[in-house]
């Protein structure tokens, strides 16, 4: 197959991919509402977790995840560059923030990176679970918490994998995600009247 052809064909895969919205089709499913409607509004797992249940969040963590591995999986199965596969796994990321089937309206991304970034670099999952633990004991805030465990990507890029290319890929999609989750942040900063309140909970099912 002609390489600029495996390529436009791998960026729409990416993109169909990312744009499925799990949370959504499950939250509409056995709860009867819009997941971007209730809660904190946002269309991912933790949201899924406190209006459906932690079984069906889990799943829709595993599903978010999946399509971000996915669409590097199919980048190499069509044979692409190196540059193709990372430019699909963000457009993945694009997808499900953008998804066409719903408008264009979706989540943060926050899963999907973490699906990227673990299949792009395993060396990287022992410390950034051990961050999360860490992290989760100190402040009780689950998307704090894997938030900070993200942020060891573009080390381990750099220290395990010498990598400048894989770097410069984690550092932008971290502000990637970093952008979607801002507003949410500065509207949590209103609402609890100080950054302590929002970042150092009181419990796992502490919200607002």
């Amino acid at each position: 197959m002609n390489e600029v052809v495996s390529s436009i064909i791998a960026i729409v895969c990416a993109y169909l991919l990312g744009s499925l919205p799990f949370a959504y089709i499950i939250t509409r499913r056995i709860k009867g509402e819009d997941i971007r409607e209730v809660g904190t509004r946002n269309m991912g797992a933790m949201n899924t977790i406190y209006r459906v249940g932690f079984g069906w969040g889990l799943l829709v963590l595993l599903l978010d995840m999946a399509k971000g591995a996915l669409a590097i999986l199919v980048a190499r199965w069509l044979d692409t560059p190196e540059n193709i596969e990372l430019a699909a796994a963000g457009v993945s990321v694009i997808g499900h923030m953008f998804p066409v089937f719903l408008k264009f309206r979706g989540g943060k991304g926050g899963a999907t990176a973490v699906g990227i970034l673990a299949l792009l670099m395993p060396k990287a999952i022992p410390l950034a679970v051990g961050i999360f633990i860490l992290a989760l004991l100190l402040t009780r805030y689950p998307t704090f918490s894997y938030a900070l465990a993200l942020l060891c990507a573009p080390f381990v890029a750099w220290l395990g994998y010498e990598s400048g290319k894989w770097v410069l890929f984690s550092v932008i999609l971290l502000l990637m995600v970093l952008l979607r989750y801002l507003p949410r942040l500065l509207e949590m900063r209103s609402t609890g009247g100080n950054w302590k309140r929002v970042f150092i909970r009181k419990g796992l099912k502490d919200r607002f």
